[in-house]
């Protein structure tokens, strides 16, 4: 199940404020890491989704079965969406190559990250079209790098 974050009303909706935040797909099968990325994010005033793998991911960004799903579309516009690499089901290249591999999807900036610092993967990825590939455990310096790219895709 999607967890929303951000500043919300009484009625559980983000107020005006809020909307033109950033908003991050944060996707990591590890709750503690989930929670990390997405106090970072908000604490650097993100508006933040977070979603324990990469088939939740697709749902959310309104891809299923390879073809987009029109309801869902607007409703989950993010301006990036952030994985981590190792996932059961789905990895986070897979998701990668979902993304990228989808006409309407494939403009969406996406972050890798992972504990382990293998070359060949972050090559691998970096290829496949992620804008950047980060280790764990990720620091505020590194959220303010996703932050000032956010800034950018967005001008």
């Amino acid at each position: 199940m999607a967890s929303y974050y951000a500043s919300s009303s009484s009625s559980g909706e983000v107020t005006a404020d809020h909307r033109d935040f950033p908003h991050v797909l944060a996707v990591d099968d590890n709750h503690v890491d989930r929670k990390i990325i997405e106090t970072m994010l908000r604490n650097s005033s993100c508006r933040v989704t977070t979603v324990e793998n990469g088939t939740r991911a697709l749902e959310y960004l309104g891809l299923r079965d390879g073809q987009p799903n029109s309801a869902t579309l607007q409703a989950s516009k993010v301006n990036l969406v952030i994985t981590d690499y190792c996932m059961p089901g789905m990895t986070g290249y897979e998701l990668l190559k979902k993304i990228k591999g989808s006409s309407f999807l494939k403009e969406v900036p996406v972050v890798i990250v992972s504990s382990e610092n293998v070359p060949t993967r972050i090559n691998k990825c970096l290829e496949e079209g992620a804008k950047m590939f980060m280790l764990k455990p990720l620091k505020q310096s590194d959220v303010k790098k996703l932050r000032c790219h956010l800034l950018n895709c967005r001008s």
